[in-house]
């Protein structure tokens, strides 16, 4: 019936990292053939006689118009996939990290010096936990953690992380194990100007520079977010491409790859994510927000949450679940608030409206009321 057209968002919770949906209210008022959605999944394109949802394929198509560089990183097997660049203009990007320990979320937070919050946005996990910073994840979780790529030298990085060392630590260590194989012993040595990697002081706090990619953040010409991926025994091309939702096709031509058996563990590949792009103005200080297929953002000082399918790739808005003060989130001229999409039957059809994120503009909450269709 009517409800089968509400679907629940999506969340992974910390305590066992399944799908439970969160709690759905659903206002149903027949003779006005009025659907609410409470929390809301991405409104339907446009009303269709069977009410069926239409979820767009987030495949992408081969890669065609981008030159990119396959480099030997010094004294190691493994390649990794760099961005050449120029100026002083970053991006957001992800890093595939996966715990070499049992972490607490802050722990991780401090290693990449990343917000919390937006780790957890980035895995899709429930940020209303309670104490969702000291729950522990498991060795060998595979994460994406948030990060800006910067240009620096003449090539994509990020230089975000730091790494105070430790009595027994060596650069290899730090290098394949702390920081899961992202950055090679020779950048961190370069990076930090370490004359005798032998001698290496206890206390010391490293820069550890992390490949990260832009590529104007797209891909095929559609909206993406770059995600640095080291290679793991048993991965095949095909496999990580189904993994993240894009074509083997694809991930071979960003990295160069000359065929799906060409990889090794330990290479460090860069991943195109489906992302939703956001058209907030140029007033907003959200502006230029993006947001990958399958995560969320958080933002308006943590007052709205901008998820991004799986699988519909519109940004699609709502009231965060987090205890903080926030401003109107209601659509002005209607009893709609941010995230609430209605759908009406008449003799002329069938029409859908929702109320739409507008930006963050001086302090408030920008809402407006578009017609969907």
């Amino acid at each position: 019936g009517e409800a089968d057209r509400c679907s629940a968002g999506f969340f992974f919770s910390l305590s066992s990292f399944s799908f439970p949906p969160p709690s759905l209210r659903l206002h149903h008022q027949p003779k006005q053939g009025i659907c609410e959605f409470w929390p809301p999944s991405p409104p339907p394109p446009a009303c269709s006689s069977d009410s069926s949802m239409h979820m767009e394929n987030s495949s992408s198509s081969p890669h065609l118009f981008i030159a990119f560089f396959s480099l030997l990183v010094t004294g190691v097997l493994s390649k990794s996939t760099i961005e050449p660049c120029s100026g002083s203009e970053s991006c957001p990007a992800l890093l595939g990290y996966t715990l070499y320990a049992d972490l607490k979320l802050s722990e991780v937070a401090a290693l990449f010096n990343a917000d919390p919050l937006a780790i957890l946005a980035a895995n899709a996990f429930d940020a209303a936990v309670p104490d969702v910073e000291d729950r522990i994840l498991p060795a060998g979780l595979l994460l994406r953690i948030p990060t800006r790529c910067s240009c620096a030298d003449g090539i994509r990085r990020s230089l975000a992380a730091r790494y105070r060392t430790r009595p027994g630590d060596t650069l290899a260590y730090v290098a394949s194990s702390v920081f899961g194989g992202l950055a090679s012993p020779d950048q961190i040595r370069e990076a930090n100007s370490i004359p005798d990697p032998s001698a290496l002081d206890v206390g010391r706090t490293l820069v550890i520079p992390l490949p990260c990619a832009c590529f104007n953040l797209s891909d095929n010409f559609l909206p993406a977010i770059y995600l640095s991926y080291v290679v793991r025994p048993g991965d095949s091309v095909p496999s990580i491409a189904a993994r993240y939702s894009t074509t083997a096709t694809d991930v071979m031509n960003v990295n160069a790859v000359g065929g799906p058996a060409a990889i090794s563990p330990g290479d460090v590949l860069v991943i195109p994510l489906p992302a939703c792009a956001s058209m907030l103005p140029n007033d907003a200080s959200d502006f230029g927000l993006i947001v990958a297929n399958g995560t969320y953002s958080i933002t308006a000082s943590q007052c709205v949450q901008c998820s991004c399918g799986p699988g519909n790739l519109k940004l699609y808005c709502t009231p965060a679940s987090l205890s903080v003060s926030c401003s109107s989130m209601q659509c002005r001229g209607s009893n709609l608030t941010l995230g609430n999409i209605t759908a009406r039957s008449s003799s002329a059809g069938c029409s859908v409206t929702s109320c739409a994120y507008g930006g963050f503009v001086n302090g408030s909450i920008v809402t407006n009321l578009p017609f969907a269709g």
